[in-house]
């Protein structure tokens, strides 16, 4: 089929799931009493998504805290920290402080997962979400983790990591390891496609030298942006070494927090390309619905080299994109990239966090619905 319809991973939470969850990580709730919160939310995000013309679907991570921040339950050494709680630990808590309110962050809301001891395995990161999906659908499933560089440089926080691990670097073999299990277990249980996320390479390349933010406060201690890019292409590829029959795809955007499109990040892929051409994976899941984005042209030397994922609608507002929109924009990624190597997806999720949904349940299946019927229309031309 051209021109597959899917989502980036994330669809909203209700209000009763983000109730359970909190009870849960509160100690309140057991696994067994969420489960039956979760596994009512993930059958609606299921069915929304069939019922919009989705055909790779995702279970909304549902279950998670985060796209990142789930794993502490699903790992030894890991503790789960609001942001606000690393204040005491960052070396200038004023201007992080500052940097938050700049960029719209709810420091008493987002959690992050921080290392605090040895990274130890338990029943895999994912592979439980993948199985109950996989009995309540026959479409194709995306599931999308934490890629590498971003579980690494994430968790890795300057004076109660270095207690454990010397650097990033000692953490990252770790890492490497657990996401090859994880990969391995997630083929053999059938799962089509699975999806790296790494936003943080967009502060990589465009934030300030020193800055901090709230997704990865060890960026501060990083090298110059090509030697972070090049690090971040060598653990992609020592992950995905070796594998054969799913589709690995990385997920690269602007931000996703917040609805006030000016606190978010800018720039085009251009200075990414070089690195994420050597990244052995198959497609390259982007945002291109906003100007944030940049030009589609950078690909102009890159043309026909990775499939895209081509992000045609912004998850963070109530309009719903009219189909002849959509078309106009992957019309303008043909140039570059032939029609069995378009797939057609949001710029990001629908909801990042689980206590700052972007979007709504209504809108979000709405906006899919309408990617679905841009992929009908550019179908028939291009069959």
């Amino acid at each position: 089929m051209l021109f597959p319809v899917t989502v980036v991973g994330s669809w909203p939470r209700s209000p009763e799931l983000i109730q359970a969850l909190r009870k849960k990580q509160a100690g309140e709730l057991d696994q067994a009493g969420f489960d039956v919160v979760a596994d009512k939310a993930v059958l609606e995000c299921i069915r929304a998504q069939e019922s919009a013309g989705v055909d790779i679907l995702s279970d909304g991570e549902q279950r998670r805290d985060n796209f990142y921040s789930y794993v502490v339950d699903k790992l030894a050494g890991m503790r789960l920290m609001k942001v606000s709680e690393l204040f005491d630990h960052v070396k200038d808590r004023a201007r992080f402080e500052e940097v938050l309110r700049g960029l719209d962050v709810p420091a008493f809301a987002i959690r992050s997962p921080i290392v605090i001891g040895r990274l130890g395995e338990k029943n895999g990161l994912s592979l439980d979400e993948l199985e109950f999906v996989k009995k309540n659908t026959k479409h194709q499933v995306k599931v999308p983790l934490p890629g590498p560089y971003m579980l690494t440089r994430s968790s890795w926080f300057e004076g109660l990591s270095d207690k454990v691990y010397d650097s990033p670097t000692d953490l990252a073999a770790d890492v490497i390891k657990i996401l090859r299990k994880e990969v391995q277990g997630l083929k053999d249980r059938g799962c089509e496609f699975i999806q790296f996320d790494e936003p943080i390479l967009t502060q990589v390349v465009y934030g300030e030298e020193s800055s901090e933010t709230f997704m990865c406060a060890a960026l501060p201690s990083r090298k110059d942006p090509t030697e972070e890019m090049k690090l971040a292409v060598k653990w992609m590829n020592e992950v995905t070494e070796g594998f054969t029959g799913v589709r690995f795809g990385v997920h690269i955007c602007r931000g996703n927090w917040s609805r006030k499109e000016e606190v978010l990040m800018k720039g085009n892929y251009g200075p990414m390309l070089p690195y994420l051409m050597q990244m052995n994976i198959h497609q390259l899941v982007l945002e291109y619905a906003t100007p944030r984005a940049g030009e589609m042209e950078v690909f102009k030397e890159y043309a026909e080299q990775k499939e895209i994922g081509l992000g045609v609608v912004n998850p963070r507002t109530d309009t719903i994109e009219p189909p002849e929109l959509i078309v106009q924009q992957v019309k303008a990624a043909l140039k570059y990239f032939p029609p069995e190597k378009v797939f057609l997806n949001p710029d990001c999720g629908f909801g990042t966090f689980a206590e700052r949904n972007v979007n709504n349940h209504e809108i979000a299946t709405k906006k899919m619905h309408t990617i679905a019927q841009a992929a009908e229309i550019l179908r028939k031309e291009y069959k």
